[in-house]
């Protein structure tokens, strides 16, 4: 069974579920791993048991061998005439008849200190006659070979040097070795089978918060922007994911209320324009009108239009920007020649207005700038000064350079921005004054900060805002490269 994974259906219809993949399966995985771990386990463990058991057989079969030879050898020791040697065989007789697992085999050259079927105990398989060592002897009709171990003893009185070989079958050690590799290998594989269901079950109790979250996810809508991932139940795993989750909700609904302001702005941006020309429209066809009144409206008409014209443009730009538009056409360039260049071009506003503008701080200073975009945000820099500066009032452009940063900042008198008006200046179409109205009487579209920030962005660095002594500084920062 794998973990469920929610399909998009059409709007009005219940979200369907569907089946993921195995190999996309959580559970599956787990199960999986887990499956894995344990057979890599039962089996090293297998393998390790079986070693030490083969090991351990082994001994144990050497010793039985070297005890045996040691004790046929001490009664062969004694046997130095032909009626000890008849003791002898009749206690390797009863021997063999006990254990029929154990064979004896004696060689001399004198026929009547010998035992066994020598015929069958071929040379080639007695490589050692040291007592301690252990050979194989394949005979015919047995399964499995005979363990040996030969010693040669010395002749006594009458009896020639003997060679002593003892043989024990090695079918009960193999049939042992058989019964705990087939055990072995059984309960592994029960083993495995209690991880499999166990990991399941384990992953499922583990994986059901995570559930719960995704049928709380499914219960979020625009609607309900507002509504938390819950955090205090989760386990702590999961409560970064719910935590990061929340974030990700907190700034949808804060991009959806900027998005629905935005929308009402430009809304009423676009309205008073829109409104202007048909009404003039309207106006200028009610009755007959001269050629000049026809241009007079035209005329109008063309001002609403370049308003409108304004307000797109500015509006794409800021779209490229949110994009992650950056500014390619960067050259080097002095700070202070590109701001009085721009403050030349309000001469003669400024003077209309009885006002004055004076440019100070680092004059040397140089940055790396797209010289039009420059211009472009401290145009709107000094508009903005101009609109909410009183008649008679002295602008100031404060340039400085830091190590990676150039700061220009425009300075005018006018009333206090509250503190809670500094963050979102630079949104666009925000005022602080709710008549959308300045000092002076004019009427901007409300995206002029907007791109002073959009402008300060894609040259690395920031728009910031401060205001208080009956002065009010809107800047922005470029990066020096």
């Amino acid at each position: 069974m794998t973990e469920p994974d929610l399909q998009t259906a059409p709007p009005g219809q219940p979200t369907r579920r569907r089946r993921l993949p195995l190999r996309q399966s959580i559970t599956a995985r787990l199960v999986l791993m887990s499956a894995a771990s344990a057979l890599l386990i039962f089996a090293v463990a297998g393998v390790v048991l079986y070693t030490v058991l083969k090991g351990e057989l082994l001994r144990h079969e050497r010793d039985a061998l070297f005890t045996t030879l040691n004790d046929i050898s001490y009664q062969i020791e004694r046997a130095g005439n032909t009626e000890r040697w008849g003791r002898v065989q009749m206690k390797l007789s009863a021997l063999s008849q006990a254990d029929q697992h154990v064979s004896f085999w004696i060689a001399s050259d004198d026929p009547r200190f010998t035992y066994g079927d020598l015929s069958r105990l071929t040379p080639s398989a007695i490589t050692h006659d040291d007592g301690k060592s252990v050979a194989r002897l394949h005979l015919p009709g047995r399964r499995f070979p005979l363990h040996i171990m030969t010693r040669t003893l010395p002749a006594f009185e009458e009896r020639p040097e003997v060679r002593v070989t003892v043989g024990v079958d090695g079918e009960p050690y193999f049939e042992m070795r058989r019964t705990f590799l087939l055990a072995t290998t059984i309960s592994s594989l029960l083993g495995i089978v209690l991880a499999v269901i166990s990991s399941y079950w384990i992953a499922r109790a583990g994986l059901a918060p995570l559930r719960r979250m995704s049928v709380r996810a499914q219960s979020f809508s625009p609607r309900k922007l507002s509504a938390r991932m819950p955090v205090e139940a989760l386990p702590e795993e999961l409560s970064v994911l719910a935590d990061a989750f929340n974030g990700a909700l907190e700034r949808i609904e804060q991009a959806y209320t900027q998005l629905e302001a935005f929308n009402a702005d430009v809304a009423h941006e676009l309205r008073t324009p829109l409104a202007n020309l048909i009404g003039e429209t309207q106006v200028a066809l009610a009755r007959e009108r001269s050629a000049g009144e026809f241009k007079d409206v035209l005329q109008s008409n063309l001002e609403e239009l370049d308003r409108i014209r304004s307000i797109v443009n500015d509006m794409l730009f800021l779209a490229r920007s949110d994009q992650g538009e950056a500014a390619t056409a960067r050259v080097p360039a002095r700070v202070a020649a590109e701001v009085q260049k721009t403050a030349d071009f309000f001469e003669f506003v400024l003077d209309d207005a009885g006002m004055g503008i004076t440019v100070a701080g680092d004059t040397q200073a140089t940055a790396t700038m797209e010289t039009a975009l420059f211009k472009r945000a401290l145009t709107n820099l000094i508009q903005n000064a101009i609109q909410h500066s009183p008649q008679g009032a002295m602008l100031r452009i404060d340039i400085s350079a830091g190590e990676e940063m150039v700061r220009v900042a425009v300075t005018n008198p006018g009333p206090a921005i509250d503190e809670q008006h500094l963050p979102r200046l630079f949104d666009r179409f925000y005022r602080v004054d709710s008549a959308r109205q300045d000092i002076n009487g004019s009427h901007g579209h409300g995206l002029g900060l907007a791109i002073v920030k959009a402008v300060a962005r894609m040259h690395g660095g920031r728009a910031f805002a401060s205001s208080g002594g009956g002065h009010n500084t809107i800047g922005f920062t470029i990066a020096r490269q």
